[in-house]
């Protein structure tokens, strides 16, 4: 099918300011940082605000995605918010972010559910819809605010995050060539209804898991395309850690300096729906014309979106925009884990 007429409009990012070092949660539970550090790749990861969630996070990327268009919000005719994480368990994340932009009441609106890869179904969604001619403008959101139990290995990365992007036939920034899935039924990570703290089922989270899935996704895209990793400028996956995107990227045959525009998880942890379109957001914050894009996000349950862009011109023209990704990356402020525990509600 072809692809070559539609792709991303706009985007937009989120990041919160309060940070943790992975010393000060490796000091409570006296483990070796160092260790840590070196396997993971991570030095710190993101804290929401007593005042933040992912529905306050997803109106932020969503609002910077609108205001780096300059266009009429009125003209989206859908909203999807993908998240493991929202706020409410009945009511919608995205009819928030909908009367946050003033958009019009004639539009569909919904949150979507894949563990990290909700967002990538929301875009491959928006671009079905513009595609048809259903309607002219999609927002994909990806928003997380990550859970870990307290001592748990996940608890030195589970971040919080969102990102936005603006799905649309005019002024393309970069055009979509095409997109592949690749979906099982993997049991790798879940939380139960009413469960506080996710499960992860260990051995099932790497080779079964996120590598064959996001191998298979990449692998059926570049052969649908006829292309290889040699073609694309930059590529962004899934970044639970900096460990697996840098091992799956060489699996693949990409090189490190391909992937390392992406990886922001180093700093902020990993903002599970928001991840590899965090990375996303910011490649094209440093891309040029006529370069290639490579992503496959990564979804636990389990699936992968693959999706192939050719950055147009248009891209110049929205790259000033001042809340970038770069902006929040710098933007931090260092906490203690007893603020952490107050903040992520660890104190109850």
């Amino acid at each position: 099918m072809c692809m070559s007429k539609v792709g991303i409009v706009s985007y937009g990012s989120y990041i919160p300011r309060y940070r943790i070092a992975i010393e000060e949660i490796a000091k409570i539970w006296n483990e070796d940082a160092d260790e840590l550090i070196s396997q993971l790749q991570v030095v710190s990861k993101t804290v929401p605000g007593l005042d933040e969630d992912v529905a306050t996070m997803a109106v932020e990327s969503a609002r910077n995605a609108v205001n780096r268009w300059g266009g009429n919000s009125n003209d989206i005719g859908a909203i999807y918010v993908g998240s493991e994480s929202r706020p409410y368990a009945v009511k919608p994340t995205a009819t928030i972010v909908a009367a946050a932009l003033d958009a019009e009441k004639t539009l569909t609106a919904a949150d979507l559910e894949f563990a990290c890869k909700a967002a990538t179904a929301g875009m491959q969604m928006c671009i079905g819809l513009v595609k048809s001619d259903m309607i002219d403008y999609g927002l994909a959101i990806g928003s997380d605010s990550s859970q870990a139990r307290p001592r748990d290995p996940l608890e030195y990365t589970a971040g919080a995050g969102s990102a936005a992007f603006l799905i649309g036939e005019k002024n393309i920034i970069a055009e979509l060539e095409g997109t592949y899935s690749v979906t099982t039924d993997t049991p790798d990570f879940w939380r139960r209804e009413g469960a506080v703290y996710p499960t992860h089922g260990q051995r099932f989270t790497g080779q079964p898991a996120y590598f064959q899935h996001t191998i298979d996704a990449s692998k059926g895209l570049m052969e649908k395309l006829g292309s290889e990793p040699s073609d694309y400028h930059h590529v962004t996956f899934h970044q639970p850690n900096t460990k697996f995107p840098l091992s799956v990227a060489r699996m693949l045959g990409f090189s490190n300096e391909q992937v390392e525009k992406s990886l922001i998880c180093k700093e902020i942890g990993n903002t599970y729906s928001a991840a590899s379109i965090l990375g996303l957001a910011h490649i094209l914050n440093h891309s040029k014309p006529g370069e290639r894009i490579f992503m496959t996000s990564y979804g636990s349950g389990a699936g992968s979106d693959a999706f192939s862009f050719m950055v147009t011109d248009e891209i110049e023209k929205i790259q000033s925009y001042p809340y970038s990704t770069n902006y929040y990356l710098n933007r931090k402020e260092m906490i203690d884990y007893g603020t952490y525990a107050r903040y992520k509600g660890v104190i109850r």
